[in-house]
């Protein structure tokens, strides 16, 4: 049984571990490089929170929404998660871990811009990679034109996906949005840069500004530079990430056959087991696209983060063997 200070951080039955009354058990918010922003739960059950450093041997690296046991202003262990939400690294390391233990993905998207299925694909794969359930959320609908034709376009991503409309002026679809937050969820946003995820954040909370906050040296910063969690007035607790620059997804099997179900399925049908669906003799998937069964868009990208998931699996063993120092062949 927890207090309410594990519970307004988002604590669910759904962790994979157990609370020991004995020790001070609470969240990460924000990482410093060695340091990190976190608040906890004394064994008193009082709240308390500091800036810890990090103990020498820890076996994980902490990221904001990580659980963490804290013991003298530092903490000394990362609790198991359950989940992480991933992207690769930029120089082709292993992927960067961006949030752990999330249980809805608010794929943010503005409705008075060009909309990028492609991109959005990519988005919606990082989503289902981390286990997470996947929630579109559009915003600017108060600034945007053919709003139908927009809609119809989101659907093209996911058939089954649910999409919330919103505006942060007017205030449309803000309650629908808060009523998926509630007390044990922890949400995370994904969307580029200037689609109105800080503007969202604050109509949820019903306020004017949390776009700065002061930094440790009492110079204003802008907030969603770095990674925070955010306590909601509905219960749960949202984690806000800086806008993705490169549309990549940690694209593994598993979440290809989760977001393309119908390729995938289609694909097996195929004459032969190494069928590249690009005109080969007996191709079921070229048939489904010619039949319009299949959207020739949806194939690209299907093809675009196939590549990509196959192309991770082949480095990850080489990225591996170079961080353990393993030579590639025998030693003479």
């Amino acid at each position: 049984m927890t207090s309410n200070v594990l519970a307004s951080l988002g604590w669910s039955e759904d962790e994979t571990f157990d609370v020991d009354p004995r020790v001070s058990v609470g969240r990460v918010v924000i990482m410093h490089g060695a340091s990190a922003d976190v608040i906890w739960q004394t064994p008193d059950g009082r709240e308390d929170a500091a800036l810890c450093s990090l103990a020498k041997g820890l076996a994980t690296t902490p990221v904001a929404g990580d659980w963490v046991v804290v013991r003298g202003r530092r903490i000394v262990e990362v609790k198991e998660r359950r989940n992480e939400l991933r992207r690769p690294h930029p120089y082709g390391r292993e992927p960067q871990v961006m949030a752990a233990n999330i249980d809805l993905v608010l794929i943010v998207v503005a409705m008075n811009a060009d909309l990028n299925l492609r991109f959005l694909e990519r988005l919606s794969m990082m989503a289902r990679d981390s286990r997470a359930t996947p929630l579109i959320v559009a915003t600017k609908v108060d600034d945007a034109e053919e709003t139908p034709e927009f809609g119809a376009r989101l659907r093209e991503l996911d058939p089954e996906a649910l999409i919330i409309v919103t505006s942060s002026r007017t205030g449309e679809g803000i309650d629908e949005v808060a009523a998926r937050l509630s007390t044990g969820v922890t949400a995370v946003m994904l969307g580029a840069s200037g689609v109105g995820k800080t503007s969202l954040l604050n109509a949820l909370e019903g306020l004017e500004e949390t776009t700065r906050t002061v930094s440790r040296g009492g110079e204003g910063r802008h907030a969603t530079s770095t990674r925070k969690l955010y306590r909601l007035r509905s219960g749960g607790v949202l984690l806000d990430v800086p806008g993705i620059r490169l549309p990549e997804a940690v694209a593994d099997q598993r979440s290809l056959e989760l977001n393309f179900d119908d390729i995938e399925e289609i694909a097996l049908r195929c004459r032969f087991r190494n069928c590249r669906h690009d005109g080969d003799d007996g191709c079921e998937i070229q048939v489904a696209v010619r039949s319009g069964e299949i959207d020739e868009g949806r194939l690209v990208a299907w093809r675009d983060l196939h590549a990509l998931a196959t192309q991770s699996s082949l480095e990850a063993p080489r990225e591996r063997r170079k961080a353990r120092g393993t030579p590639r062949g025998p030693v003479e």
